[in-house]
């Protein structure tokens, strides 16, 4: 069952590409804090910070869901979301390519919108004792984003 989805802004399309990563298995609260973060970065560099956090090497500041999250060396509180670092990774590489198939210049682009939705839930059941049972779902979540070339 999947779901048309519509890009959140309707940009110049003469100077922007867009890509969007559709029901994406991976955190929604990881994803809001990376979308946080490389809102606004030149591509090279969000692209070096989840490579970064993608092999521990870099922590992504955690600034609304950092209830219990141990501060980092040199920043806020922070953790290292791997699995959805690769998964922005790929959305981002599809944006660039959209960019680079265009004809804009790869060398100075931005993410000029960037935006997570939450996509279906899978709804799946955790056997208990006495023939009980309790619910266990995953959700999943669809990531936009848009590149600017400046």
């Amino acid at each position: 069952m999947h779901m048309k989805l519509n890009y959140s802004i309707e940009p110049d399309p003469e100077k922007t590409s867009k890509s969007i990563g559709k029901e994406l298995h991976i955190s929604r609260k990881h994803a809001h804090e990376i979308c946080s973060t490389i809102k606004g970065m030149k591509v090279d560099d969000a692209r070096e910070l989840l490579e970064d956090v993608s092999v521990l090497k870099q922590a992504v500041p955690y600034k609304r869901y950092k209830r219990n999250i141990p501060h980092r060396k040199g920043m806020c509180t922070g953790r290292y979301p791997q699995k959805a670092a690769r998964d922005f990774l790929r959305v981002l590489k599809n944006a660039e390519n959209n960019a680079r198939y265009k004809g804009l210049d790869s060398d100075n682009l931005r993410i000029s919108h960037i935006t997570t939705k939450t996509g279906h839930t899978f709804r799946g059941i955790f056997p208990r004792a006495q023939g009980r049972t309790t619910p266990k779902n995953h959700e999943t979540v669809s990531v936009e984003m848009i590149l600017e070339a400046q």
